[in-house]
């Protein structure tokens, strides 16, 4: 794992000099990803490292929404009889199965809130389930948001820091505080958001 992982932060550094054409060339490079198990978190992190938080962020997004749809769409046209296999002995995607053909949108929206559930895996997980794609697509969307930020975020403060120690302005101690605050205040929310999304999927989720 440790070696993609490497793959993928030596892709970053050629696509960060290729400009409009390096930010597509992430966002195709994120989806593929999501479709194919590899790891994102070193591509979130590098993001935000190379692009800067908001930047960053907007690309992993469109990158992000993009290969969890490609995946969705697989998994119910072309995949549907493996991923059943691969779900089978999973309660726990038994439970979301039946609850999405009730409240397809909303289950979708929790489940990408809490980090209790694989990213990658439930792209093809809700490809076989009764949710429709546009409810699917716009759910996942939105829920998959906060989480995403915070990596950016702790990847965009390490670009800053790797700069500052390369001779690029340093932020001052104001601006450090400013930073600091915003990640604190990042986690206490994705944490907040997470659990609170985990009590409501439990309650939504039980017979």
């Amino acid at each position: 794992m440790s070696g993609m992982a490497d793959l993928l932060q030596h892709a970053l550094q050629h696509i960060a000099v290729m400009g409009a054409a390096g930010k597509l060339a992430f966002v195709l490079l994120y989806a593929a990803c999501c479709v194919a198990f590899f790891p994102v978190t070193p591509l979130m992190l590098g993001a935000g490292a190379v692009f800067g938080l908001w930047r960053g962020f907007v690309l992993v997004w469109l990158g992000s929404a993009l290969g969890s749809c490609a995946a969705f769409l697989v998994a119910r046209h072309w995949l549907r009889g493996w991923v059943e296999k691969r779900l089978s002995g999973h309660p726990k995607f038994a439970a979301i199965d039946a609850a999405v053909s009730a409240q397809g949108r909303r289950v979708v929206f929790l489940t990408r809130l809490t980090p209790l559930f694989p990213f990658s895996t439930l792209n093809y997980a809700y490809g076989v389930t009764r949710v429709r794609f546009r409810d699917y697509a716009a759910a996942s969307g939105l829920g998959m948001m906060p989480g995403m930020f915070l990596v950016v975020y702790l990847g965009a403060a390490a670009g800053e820091a790797s700069r500052a120690g390369q001779g690029a302005r340093a932020r001052t101690s104001l601006e450090w505080a400013f930073f600091a605050v915003g990640l604190i205040a990042t986690v206490a929310v994705v944490a907040l958001v997470g659990r609170e999304a985990k009590r409501a999927l439990d309650r939504g989720t039980k017979p």
